[in-house]
């Protein structure tokens, strides 16, 4: 188990039956970046993944 799991099971657990936009999640994002910048590269690789995952890979 890597130790995100941990967070991420709490986030189903705690959130599981919510349902969100895209746009609340990016205004979250960028709220966790403001207020943790080493982050950023890492926030920006993981919208960029999540943004292109139906992407046709050729």
């Amino acid at each position: 188990m890597y130790f995100t799991d941990r967070g991420l099971e709490e986030l189903v657990d705690r959130r599981g039956e919510e349902e969100v936009s895209f746009e609340w999640l990016a205004d979250r994002l960028r709220t966790f970046v403001d207020l943790n910048p080493e982050f950023e590269t890492v926030v920006e690789r993981l919208a960029s993944w999540l943004a292109r995952l139906d992407d046709d890979e050729d």
